[in-house]
């Protein structure tokens, strides 16, 4: 139970520093907020990564525990609780941006920072950039993350980097997930069109996800 508490805290703190960051700081419409948030993301990722990491691992995100499941570094039943638990605590993080937000008379760009294609983008575009990202990321997770050939203590300062990059790529496009997680808290609470696209942060990260265990089995000789 631990480990999915770990996780649950983690996913909470991610939705909660990273949707957050977006929220009170006027939403990602400029350069500057747009590597704001992307840092924020990535911050938070190595804070809870060297937090909770000991305990579980620190996925804190589904297509992250899909892709250590397909590569055999887990069991099915465990790897479906993290995902649970990594919901939950996405909805609890949104729940607290939720409370503080109307408890603040401001006109926020946005309230929960939960994902959509952005203007100009369309469904097939924002499915390909989360597939592509998401790849990228978790497959940066499993080489770094390796029993045999992995970072170590580096990994999470390497996973955080690297989800700074995706950020500062993705969020023109659809605001980046690479996290069903991320996007199901937020969804909740924002409704309409969030609601509307969540399939397409849902679906997309888990098969990139899917191509990343693939790639990386097929990368790494246990001979």
């Amino acid at each position: 139970m631990k480990k999915y508490l770990s996780e649950m805290t983690g996913t909470m703190t991610l939705v909660l520093i990273g949707c957050g960051s977006a929220v009170f700081n006027g939403g990602c419409g400029t350069p500057a907020q747009v590597l704001m948030v992307a840092v924020a993301f990535g911050l938070a990722v190595v804070a809870m990564a060297y937090a909770v990491g000991g305990i579980s691992g620190c996925h804190i995100n589904p297509a992250i525990t899909l892709g250590v499941m397909l590569s055999g570094r887990m069991k099915a039943k465990e790897g479906l609780m993290y995902m649970l638990f990594q919901v939950i605590g996405a909805v609890i993080g949104s729940a607290i941006l939720y409370l503080l937000t109307s408890c603040i008379d401001i006109d926020y760009a946005t309230r929960t920072g939960a994902n959509v294609c952005q203007p100009g983008v369309s469904v097939a575009g924002g499915f390909i950039a989360e597939v592509v990202f998401t790849f990228i990321f978790v497959l940066v997770v499993l080489g770094t993350t390796d029993p045999q050939k992995g970072a170590g203590n580096l990994a999470g300062l390497a996973i955080g980097l690297t989800l700074v990059m995706i950020h500062i790529v993705c969020i023109p496009i659809t605001g980046t997930s690479v996290n069903p997680a991320r996007s199901i808290g937020p969804a909740i609470f924002e409704g309409g069109a969030a609601l509307s696209q969540l399939w397409i942060f849902v679906v997309a990260p888990l098969v990139g996800a899917a191509f990343s265990a693939l790639v990386w089995k097929g990368l790494v000789d246990r001979k």
